[in-house]
């Protein structure tokens, strides 16, 4: 049976990983220091085939021992929260997280060269497009236009760079796997998150699937967004990611590649809210916005080609928008009752 290492295991993108992991049969071992939220409970805890170690990616030590009996290494393991986290704390997102990176490289150099290490997939994010002035951002493009302005993107493009540069140095095959905003159920308030208020209701986690949510449940009216509305984004189901992430994984011409993992869809901010109110207030009650002042790393446009994926990997991400707010809209609404959110 293969064993994966999955770091980031207790995280949001990280628990749909583990869960697909185990779903195609495969042994998982779960790290995690807790960070982001603080000890969570998952589905997945007693799973025969899981086992979870409580301990940080920094840990070169440890983690070149667990890797050294792993066959893939998916290296999630990052310091990340909404757009007012790394708002907040710019520095400590881009010092962590290069010391993760550099560390879980280091891990797995030695790892593929006296284990059974066979390759590392990294995850990497839509920020690093953060830049581009033409859409669809393809595979490839993130080294033509100018680096990411915010200090998170700029750091994510540095994954990109380590797995480079760890197979030019040392032959460490890898997978860029490149995800574009996930929407799924599981996520919290990042610790030590800013709360901000957006009118009279706090950000829930800075994510704007949730936060819209949680505004409309509480009965926010006029609803407020942040900046025109206009914004595009590609909102993917986490599941759909997962499901693309572990295919990159195990796909043999995925070997030294990049991928966009994303749905086709674009939906503006604006279009959001409204899908969003009508599926909670019904047709008859009409949505007024408010418009509130933006964040400075706000992109506009985040366009994905995903053509790549679908011709190489037969990857495609197929649950609508109206499929995913099925799902999040009762698990916000249960949240909000249980006084979590």
């Amino acid at each position: 049976m293969e064993k994966v290492l999955v770091s980031g295991s207790a995280g949001f993108i990280g628990g749909y990983v583990v869960e697909e992991l185990l779903r195609r049969g495969y042994a998982v071992v779960g790290v995690d220091n807790f960070s982001k939220y603080g000890k969570v409970k998952k589905s997945y805890d007693d799973h025969p085939r899981y086992q979870l170690v409580e301990g940080d990616a920094r840990d070169v030590e440890l983690m070149t021992g667990l890797l050294s009996d792993c066959d893939h290494f998916i290296a999630g393991a990052a310091l990340i929260g909404g757009i007012s986290y790394f708002h907040t704390y710019p520095y400590d997102l881009l010092a962590a997280n290069e010391r993760i990176i550099a560390s879980s490289c280091d891990a797995a150099i030695a790892a593929h060269r006296d284990g059974r290490l066979r390759k590392v997939t990294y995850m990497s994010s839509s920020m690093v497009f953060e830049s581009a002035t033409d859409w669809p951002s393809y595979e490839g493009q993130q080294r033509e236009i100018p680096p990411p302005l915010s200090s998170y993107g700029f750091q994510k493009l540095a994954v990109e760079y380590f797995a480079r540069a760890a197979w030019d140095q040392y032959q460490l095959p890898f997978t860029l796997a490149r995800p574009f905003n996930c929407v799924g159920i599981g996520e919290s308030r990042a610790l030590g998150d800013e709360e901000i208020l957006s009118g009279n209701v706090k950000l829930a986690m800075s994510h704007v699937v949730p936060d819209l949510v949680q505004k409309v449940l509480k009965g926010q009216d006029p609803l407020h967004v942040l900046g025109s509305g206009d914004q595009v984004r590609h909102y993917t189901y986490g599941g759909d990611l997962a499901a693309g992430v572990v295919t990159a994984m195990e796909h043999p011409d995925a070997t030294n590649e990049d991928f966009n993992l994303s749905t086709p869809d674009s939906t503006t901010v604006r279009e959001l809210a409204e899908v969003i109110w009508r599926k909670v207030k019904g047709e008859g009650v009409p949505l007024r916005l408010e418009h509130d002042e933006p964040f400075t790393y706000d992109v506009q446009r985040r366009v994905p080609d995903v053509g790549k994926a679908k011709r190489m990997l037969g990857f495609e991400a197929t649950t609508t928008l109206d499929q995913m707010l099925d799902e999040v809209i009762p698990w916000i609404r249960d949240a909000i009752d249980a006084g979590t959110i």
